[in-house]
């Protein structure tokens, strides 16, 4: 605990990772004459401006209102433990007592990564370099023994009534410090979240009504007393609190790690006998966030919903026998016969898909209204996984514009060109090929419309998560390109209301976003886990897409984060040379960042969908370069392109010579006076020509996108 207070304060220092000049030339170890004066006053310079920065007052305000939250959790849950394992008293005195290092705190360098390649690290590497070990005796016992202590904490977490980022965080720490896998965490977790809804299914409001009335009578009846952790054995509980757990089956469910049914009431406390807990705690049994709760954010945002990843992976229907039976089910959250929504009987009647924590991918732009939801198949089944959908209309049509600029001939021309010098030479210079700024329009109008809207969804994202819709859990966010803006949106939103522990981590991809340290240091604030900017310095898309926003304040989709060694910043310009390609590498670079939940399955499909997408764009380079050259390439009878022995796409001559030559030779009279003597002329009658056409494809491309879309509300509404 001490070492996540101290990874925040760490978030508030003007210093960072590396030594400065300044270090190492008061380093004796170091010659002071190959100290590089000129960069020694650049981070001066820069230090300085970070010190201002920090000493603003809204910044030194979330700093004390950061600590305060964690100090506050901090102390709940030692006292909660402490009342278990000893007296409250101790607890806090050694509280009082911890001490930290620095090299503790939650911090990772740079990296670059190619997410095409083979090699990833596994889960459990990244588990021990993220959440460094904490030294302790307990790890010379036998691996039971520490499943049994993780198992427990859990347990004792949740008895806060609330499952909240940084008791996330604390778990991870104690798996890697009693070397555990991760997986035992994870499996725990799943356990424990089945018991629970197990336990609930089978309360009835009655026996709630009851439970309550017996609890204010004699509030301490059921007050624990244990040895130890480890021989955990309970006083005072009474059979009926610990019954609907027994009832559920929970006794073999959590009791597998060698902690009984009524033991583990005892950890639980209230949670253990409490259907309106366990309803909060999963969002009502996981229908908030797809029940009528977002009809309200539906108005602010157009098409605002979570879309449950699990049903678009398995769409099989149940059975009318199901339905039926499902019908019949109360809500064992309230005394009365008020039935549960048809989300929430599913929850009750199929436990097996809830879990202890939520994640959200959300998409930053679609050519079609599955994109809503088919990037995120990637995520694992360890958390509840939803997509999130919003403003589909104009999401379809800056995807339709990038699709049509992509493949444009100006695009194809000017590709050359804009290789032949870095992104931020381009936006420092404004030099875009003219070609390209003819049919800007067709982006830049549909981009501009998009990025306002992704501000606002981030904003009603936020409200959704600050009125629970994903109950007491902690909640992953991961996003690209504009949906990396929705969360950036969301988090300075969350920071703006000091609400605290409710995200546990975050993955920004190709984020539209500024890059300065003082926003990523306000999104920090409200982020217990991981903050992970990916990036790519070839990003032309990007940059061009972008060269009209506020570039003084950098672009975090193309640059690493400066000044904060709890930012990861993940480098993919070996791979990614093209916004588009975001789309189909999200499970890639997840899976190299070393992300603890993944679908492995459909990242390789993924990857399959990368290498088509590679091959098909290769293909339209050849076959632009052979139009420019007169030539075509090679299709057999079947219409197939043929091949040569060196692997490359037979081409033949449709004519001899260029455009220009052709027109002098004369076979082309009226065009060679173009070429030669209007070649401005024509070349900008050409582009927008090109443009308009653009624009009409993207429409109908838009227009056919929203009738499939409006096809499929109403096929999931029925």
């Amino acid at each position: 605990m001490a070492t996540m207070r101290k990874t925040i304060e760490m978030n508030f220092e003007a210093t960072g990772l590396t030594l400065s000049e300044d270090e190492k030339i008061m380093n004796s170890n170091v010659n002071p004459a190959n100290a590089d004066v000129s960069k020694l006053d650049q981070e001066k310079k820069l230090k300085a401006q970070r010190e201002k920065e920090l000493s603003a007052p809204k910044m030194k305000e979330l700093k004390e209102d950061t600590l305060n939250f964690i100090d506050d959790w901090r102390t709940t849950v030692i006292e909660r433990v402490g009342s278990i394992v000893n007296s409250e008293e101790t607890a806090s005195s050694q509280m009082r007592s911890t001490t930290v290092e620095k090299t503790a705190a939650h911090a990772v360098h740079g990296k670059k990564i190619d997410p095409t390649s083979a090699e990833a690290p596994s889960t459990d590497s990244t588990l021990t370099e993220l959440y460094r070990p904490i030294p302790t005796p307990l790890t010379s016992l036998e691996e039971p023994t520490r499943l049994l202590i993780l198992h427990s904490t859990l347990l004792l977490l949740l008895s806060l009534e609330h499952y909240v980022a940084p008791s996330r965080v604390l778990l991870l720490y104690l798996t890697s410090s009693l070397r555990l896998p991760l997986s035992a965490l994870t499996s725990d977790e799943e356990k424990v979240a089945k018991g629970l809804l197990e336990a609930a299914k089978q309360m009835s409001g009655e026996t709630e009504t009851q439970k309550k009335a017996e609890e204010n009578k004699n509030s301490r009846k059921w007050k624990v007393g244990l040895a130890s952790v480890a021989g955990a054995a309970l006083i005072g509980v009474t059979g009926g609190l610990a019954a609907p757990l027994v009832a559920a089956g929970v006794g073999s469910v959590m009791g597998g790690l060698g902690l009984g049914a009524t033991a583990a009431a005892g950890y639980l406390g209230t949670v253990a006998g409490s259907t309106v807990i366990v309803g909060g705690l999963f969002g009502a049994y996981g229908g908030r966030m797809t029940g009528q709760m977002m009809d309200a954010y539906a108005r602010e945002v157009s098409d605002f919903a979570f879309i449950p990843i699990k049903d678009h992976i398995n769409s099989s229907s149940h059975s009318l026998a199901r339905e039926k039976e499902k019908q019949s089910i109360k809500d064992p959250a309230s005394s009365s016969s008020k039935p549960l929504s048809t989300d929430e009987k599913q929850a009750v009647e199929d436990p097996s898909s809830r879990r202890l924590r939520v994640s959200i991918g959300v998409s930053g732009w679609l050519t079609a209204p599955e994109e809503v939801y088919s990037p995120w198949r990637v995520l694992g089944s360890n958390a509840e996984s939803f997509a999130l959908r919003y403003e589909l209309e104009a999401l379809m049509n800056l995807g339709n514009s990038l699709q049509a600029m992509f493949s444009s001939a100006a695009w194809g021309y000017a590709k050359s060109e804009i290789i032949k010098r870095t992104v931020f030479a381009q936006l420092a210079s404004a030099l875009w090929p003219i070609g390209l700024l003819k049919i800007s329009r067709v982006v830049d109008n549909p981009f501009s419309v998009a990025k306002s809207r992704s501000d606002k969804a981030g904003e009603v994202l936020a409200d959704a998560l600050v009125n629970k819709a994903q109950g007491e859990r902690p909640v992953t966010l991961i996003g690209y390109s504009l949906g990396a803006r929705v969360i950036y949106s969301c988090l300075m939103s969350l920071a703006k209301r000091k609400a605290f522990g409710l995200v546990e981590s975050v993955v920004l991809i190709g984020a539209p976003a500024p890059s300065t340290a003082g926003d990523w240091r306000v999104m920090r604030g409200v982020v217990s886990n991981r903050l992970v900017n990916v990036y790519s310095e070839h990003d032309y898309v990007l940059g061009f897409l972008y060269r009209t926003s506020s570039i003084q304040y950098g672009v975090a989709g193309l640059q690493k984060i400066e000044g904060l060694q709890s930012v990861e910043n993940v480098d993919v310009s070996e791979t990614v040379s093209g916004h588009l390609r975001y789309r189909y590498l999200v499970g890639a670079i997840l899976k190299k960042i070393g992300f603890e939940d993944l679908n492995l399955k459909a990242v390789e499909e993924e990857e399959e969908a990368l290498k088509k997408m590679d091959e098909e764009e290769e293909m339209r380079t050849y076959s632009e370069r052979a139009k420019s050259q007169g030539q075509r390439i090679v299709t057999g009878a079947d219409g197939k392109v043929v091949f040569g022995k060196d692997g490359k796409p037979l081409v033949e001559k449709v004519w001899g010579g260029t455009q220009k030559e052709k027109a002098k030779e004369g076979k082309e009279g009226d065009r060679a006076v173009q070429l030669e003597g209007q070649e401005k002329v024509v070349e900008e009658d050409a582009h927008e020509k090109e443009a308009e056409e653009m624009e009409k494809e993207v429409q109908e491309k838009t227009q056919q996108g929203m009738l499939q879309g409006m096809a499929q509300k109403l096929k999931i509404s029925k």
